[in-house]
């Protein structure tokens, strides 16, 4: 091996030559760089346009898809106080629990086209062609087009990838903006600019504020990268990390800043927080809370109490493999290869320092989602799928260039025969679908491995058949769940990617044994067929009445005809922690009699049980306690206030909310949506349509 490693030929400069004779729009658009290739153009149109239908095809079938923020998104197409907030309903009663960088997008399009499921859905999906686009576009920039196209596709397919770009929680922005933010890093590193790393601190900041703390995890992996490898001396480099995370401050400081100055009075409650503060919701709920299990407000920690086993192993347990781990394994070895093969290159080599960058991010979230203590769902991890693809990328091109050497080689043997493995093993736990595939994808791995091994001696065109054959391998088993989870719709809180798997425990795993059912797209529950944290109050669901309706209960209609989800409601179409209500047309006409002369036609604990109310309606529904109903808004005080100036017609249901007294307790030490559930139990005369608990607030006894 030499000591130094050479910029590979594939590798194209950071600016392309300029032509070196005019071309049609049509010529160039087609052939793109003059000195691209002819394969590479069409090669990305391919991978752009089929990450396009694979992310569009039947999106309208999940109807609200997470309703807890398609009423947000409704609410913000309404009332623009409501759209800087974030709030849950136009009467800007209490936020969601995030800050509302997504619900912008989102309700921008709904303000254009109308609320409806492709409104909402098809920005999310637009968000993973751009992700595939722009992963494609940095990798190239060091490591030439082959292996920016394996990078794309690898993130593409990845199955929590095609859940979470197909789906309207927050993490499609996130994971764009943290992809754009590595874009920027990249050119920074290349000539030394200070404001390409200050754009990177940017696209860190506008991604806490679409989902806070979880933003800065890509931290690190931009400035070890630009400390590293950026050209200037180490005194600069370290000033332009400085003022590139002073632009992080400033891109989010502004709405915290913000918010916190606003009083009270005059915005709507911090929902998830127990004071009334964006700063807590940040720093408690949000934010440490989520490492250290102790979320005051939540529904209980993790270590095996709710949220699934946390160890080094976690990205490969039967929760979370299937959504990510396909290639993680591949990821690693090709990953430690490729840093030994530049090992002694030059500080600033670029090859290095696209490992460092993607390594880094790849190895820090994944230890990070690993340990965390709190709050943690498999959808999470899409965060993982656009390092998973670069460093594949760049990992297997770098290993291929030089698999004339014998370490080369077989290291890039052992990644595609280890990732044959563990397909084979992932395809496995899920033995109704597809039962041939794993045999096909071990067999055909194997064989690729050892041609790779084999390498030294193979000609040129049976070795670059060889590595097709190793890609069609490894890609096969995902490109198999992102087709079975984009076939089929996702509604409610914890969605997760693919068909049933076996042992799939940990919150929101599908089905293993002892699970609790869910909804369509929304299988399993918690281990141990549990709840974290213990039973609801009164032994129901949340905004539901006492008992509930066991899983696969009675489903409803979301727009486009959709059934949604019928796990984790309550009784009588109540809905629940996990999922909106089911709205009857009986129980719409109801609520929009006179819905005019009220501020909020009904409340109704916790935010999924209000929100499908407010999406039948079109009107608000005040969530009470926030989304676990455990928050301290409103008091008992205050409601009976909204009650008096007759600003609330109906409240639905009882329950208490979710979590007993954890959290958001008055003088008494009760929880307060528990509270007003039993003074409008006691003042207010209960009557039942279609088998849902209703009372009229505006009537007297």
């Amino acid at each position: 091996m030499t000591s130094t490693l050479p910029v590979p030929p594939m590798v194209s400069p950071a600016e392309p030559p300029p032509a070196a004779r005019p071309r049609s729009r049509r010529s160039a658009f087609l052939r793109g760089r003059e000195d691209d290739a002819p394969w590479v153009r069409p090669s990305l149109l391919a991978l752009l346009i089929l990450t396009g239908v694979l992310y569009l095809w039947g999106l309208g079938a999940s109807g609200w898809g997470n309703a807890f923020y398609s009423a947000a998104v409704q609410a913000g197409s309404e009332s623009w106080k409501a759209f800087f907030f974030g709030s849950s309903d136009a009467a800007n009663s209490i936020t969601v629990d995030k800050t509302p960088g997504s619900l912008w997008v989102m309700a921008l399009s709904a303000r254009i086209f109308g609320v409806n499921a492709w409104s909402i859905l098809v920005p999310q999906a637009l968000m993973g062609v751009a992700t595939a686009g722009l992963l494609f576009t940095t990798v190239r920039r060091w490591y030439g087009p082959a292996a920016g196209l394996i990078a794309g596709a690898v993130s593409a397919l990845t199955p929590v990838a095609v859940l979470m770009f197909r789906f309207n929680n927050p993490d499609a922005l996130l994971v764009l903006l943290m992809v754009a933010g590595a874009y920027a890093t990249v050119r920074a590193i290349e000539n030394g600019s200070t404001k390409w790393l200050v754009l990177a601190g940017v696209f860190v900041g506008f991604g806490f504020l679409t989902k806070m703390l979880q933003a800065l995890l890509v931290v690190p992996a931009y400035a070890l990268a630009y400390l590293f490898a950026g050209p200037p001396k180490l005194g600069k480099r370290i000033a332009q990390l400085l003022l590139s995370g002073l632009a992080v401050v400033v891109s989010a400081g502004w709405y915290i800043t913000i918010v916190e100055l606003v009083p009270a009075s005059m915005r709507p409650y911090i929902g998830g927080s127990q004071n009334n503060s964006l700063l807590e919701l940040t720093l408690g709920y949000n934010g440490l809370g989520r490492l250290s299990g102790n979320e005051t407000g939540s529904v209980g920690g993790g270590g095996g109490g709710g949220w699934g086993e946390t160890g080094l192993l976690r990205m490969f347990d039967s929760s979370q493999g299937g959504q990510v781990s396909w290639l993680l394994p591949a990821a690693l070895i090709v990953l430690v290869g490729g840093l030994v093969l530049t090992f002694r290159a030059a500080r600033t080599d670029r090859l290095r320092a696209g490992l460092i960058l993607w390594g880094t991010w790849l190895i820090g979230t994944a230890l990070v989602f690993s340990l965390m203590q709190g709050i943690f769902h498999a959808y999470y991890t899409v965060a993982l799928a656009p390092a998973i693809g670069a460093v594949v990328g760049m990992g297997a091109t770098l290993l291929w260039r030089h698999r004339r050497n014998v370490f080369a080689a077989a290291t890039l043997a052992t990644a595609v025969a280890v990732s044959a493995w563990w397909s084979f093993h992932l395809l496995g736990l899920s033995p109704d679908f597809l039962p041939w595939l794993r045999w096909v994808v071990l067999a055909g791995g194997i064989l690729a491995a050892l041609g790779m091994v084999a390498a030294l001696q193979l000609p040129a065109r049976i070795a670059l058949a060889t590595a097709g054959l190793a890609l069609v391998a490894v890609l096969a088993g995902p490109a198999a769940y992102a087709v079975q989870t984009a076939s089929e719709p996702h509604t409610g809180s914890i969605p997760t990617a693919g068909p049933e798997v076996q042992g799939g425990g940990g919150f929101g795993g599908r089905g293993g044994p002892g699970g609790g059912g869910g909804g369509r797209g929304q299988r399993g529950g918690f281990p141990g067929g549990g709840f974290p944290g213990g039973a609801f109050p009164g032994g129901g669901f949340p905004g539901g009445t006492q008992g509930g309706t066991p899983p696969g209960g009675t489903t409803g209609t979301a727009p486009g005809g959709t059934a949604q989800g019928g796990g984790m409601r309550g009784g009588g179409g109540m809905g629940g922690l996990l999922n909106a209500a089911t709205v009857s047309d009986e129980m719409k006409s109801v609520l929009d009699k006179n819905a005019d002369q009220y501020t909020w036609v009904a409340a109704a604990v916790g935010s999924q049980s209000a929100s499908g109310y407010q999406l039948a309606t079109g009107d608000p529904v005040m969530a009470i306690g926030g989304f676990n109903g455990s928050d301290p808004s409103p008091t008992l005080a205050q409601f009976q206030q909204y009650v008096a100036d007759g600003e609330i017609h109906y409240f639905i249901g009882s329950g208490g909310g979710f979590g007993g007294g954890r959290g958001g307790t008055g003088s008494s030490g009760s929880n307060y949506s528990s509270q007003i559930s039993e003074w409008v139990t006691a003042n207010f005369t209960a009557q039942t349509v279609d088998g849902v608990t209703l009372y009229d607030l505006t009537a007297t006894q």
